[in-house]
């Protein structure tokens, strides 16, 4: 097959190959592997996603009926509401799909520099609170904590960059919203925990 051969751009090269080749019904076998694939990963997310909700509901990070299970230890509740949350993404994609495909890919776009950013300042204050605290720290990083701070400013400025580039603007700000949202969540939880502590100290 001709790389610019106009049907590939048409009906896809795995398509244009097998007709090509004479074998009948290309079209329905390339939609029935493309289905597959694609239900394979939906049961992945959902596994994925389940189980991640019932690990935060045991935490208490979660609503306490995601960590519910049935007699054969199946997180029901989770699975349930992962479902659920999957069809309202199916309903927001229908009902507006480009829209709702340019913010989730707007706000996956900084996340992943935004991530480095907390394990760097994870990792620098989990390794100045083990030093004050005497632990022999057997495998360190070199250049520390000079690299450490080195890799946060260049984050720092990228994503900095990034907020005067109208290309990428909207990226940033959907980015800045999702962390906000989420910051405000864990600041909620943590003030109930602290909540359920004082009430059981004054109990006892």
């Amino acid at each position: 097959m001709p790389w610019n051969d106009p049907t590939l751009a048409a009906v896809g090269s795995y398509q244009t190959v097998l007709e090509r080749m004479g074998i009948p019904n290309a079209k329905l076998i390339v939609d029935l592997v493309v289905l597959v694939a694609v239900t394979s990963c939906l049961n992945s997310a959902l596994y994925t996603a389940s189980r991640m909700l019932f690990s935060l509901g045991r935490r208490g990070d979660a609503p306490a009926v995601a960590k519910r299970t049935n007699k054969s230890g199946t997180p029901y509740w989770a699975v349930l509401l992962s479902t659920g949350a999957a069809f309202l993404a199916v309903f927001a994609n229908y009902v507006a799909p480009a829209a709702v495909f340019e913010f989730l890919l707007a706000s996956s776009g900084a996340i992943a520099l935004l991530v480095y950013l907390v394990i760097a300042v994870s990792q620098l204050r989990m390794r100045q609170k083990r030093t004050a605290a005497g632990e022999k720290i057997v495998f360190k990083m070199w250049l520390f904590p000079g690299l450490t701070y080195a890799v946060m400013v260049f984050i720092v400025g990228t994503l900095t960059i990034m907020l005067f580039q109208e290309a990428h603007r909207v990226e940033i700000i959907a980015t800045g919203v999702l962390s906000v949202l989420v910051v405000a969540a864990g600041l909620i939880v943590a003030s109930r925990r602290k909540a359920q502590r004082v009430g059981a100290a004054a109990l006892n």
